[in-house]
């Protein structure tokens, strides 16, 4: 597609730059938190606020509902650049076979929840609710992070380093909003770095299969085995499962942050988004 027949607003995000991908981020935060407002001011009736996993309609009305609604209207954003091919396509270049320790590394913990949760403290309407919910998570956080942002950052011309640690900052940034919660600064300060940790982790698994579907099933699987694992969001509520599983799996978040120093040192070369030279 020639570059004369993009309009204004596509060729405004068609430079990319370190700056764009944080811009999507902070509008995408104020977008959410206002849409989480609207909702739960809507269905309050519906929502458990002291045990959000009471019950599938706590969960959906609750946490999932503003979470899809903000996922649907990013894909939006992305549909009106033209870049779904870019994003869902074909990834450009190979990832290395090192890369392919990061899915291991993810998949462990997510089995170590999964047997560690007391699966009969909850309903099946709240599971279900809850792996709903984690598919409109892995979905919109993956969009932005491993999506949108990655695809700025190479058109901006940056080295897949800068990329990866680019990308999981922005990652970490969706996080903070988790002040307006009234989570405790140093859970939400650790909850970003936790956040970072992870955000290297899904680029690498975007690397090596080559497609962003693996990092949204991977972060799909990861969020919703946390919250029935655990009982909460951030926290160990009343319904947590095995203390020994859960343990073990914990060691993983600091694992996760290790790993993505070492792949500071490993991650090399410069790629650009499949199809970006024809439309940059």
């Amino acid at each position: 597609m020639a570059e004369n027949t993009r309009n204004g607003w596509q060729q405004f995000w068609d430079k990319g730059g370190w700056w764009r991908p944080f811009l999507v981020a902070i509008v995408y935060l104020v977008v959410f938190n206002g849409i989480s407002f609207l909702t739960s001011t809507l269905f309050a009736g519906l929502i458990d606020a002291e045990n959000p996993f009471s019950s599938g309609a706590s969960v959906f009305f609750g946490i999932a509902l503003p979470i899809l609604i903000t996922g649907i209207l990013l894909y939006l954003f992305v549909l009106s650049l033209g870049w779904t091919r870019e994003i869902f396509g074909r990834q450009p270049g190979k990832g290395a076979g090192w890369m392919w320790i990061a899915v291991v590394i993810v998949v462990i913990p997510i089995v170590l929840r999964v047997f560690a949760t007391d699966w009969p403290a909850y309903t099946v309407d709240t599971v279900i609710a809850t792996l709903f919910l984690g598919l409109c998570v892995g979905f919109a956080e993956e969009l932005i992070s491993r999506g949108a942002a990655v695809n700025l950052l190479r058109r901006g011309g940056f080295g897949e380093r800068g990329v990866m640690l680019l990308s999981s900052a922005v990652f970490g940034l969706l996080h903070i909003s988790n002040l307006l919660s009234g989570q405790p600064l140093l859970n939400v300060a650790f909850t970003v770095v936790y956040a970072f940790g992870f955000g290297v982790m899904m680029y690498l698994v975007l690397r090596v299969t080559g497609s962003i579907i693996w990092p949204m099933l991977l972060h799909a699987a990861t969020d919703p085995t946390t919250f029935l694992a655990t009982g909460g969001i951030d926290a160990h509520g009343e319904n947590a499962g095995a203390a020994g599983l859960l343990t073990i799996a914990g060691v993983f978040n600091y694992l996760y942050l290790v790993f993505a120093i070492v792949a500071i040192f490993l991650v090399k070369g410069k790629l650009s988004p499949a199809g970006a030279d024809s439309r940059a």
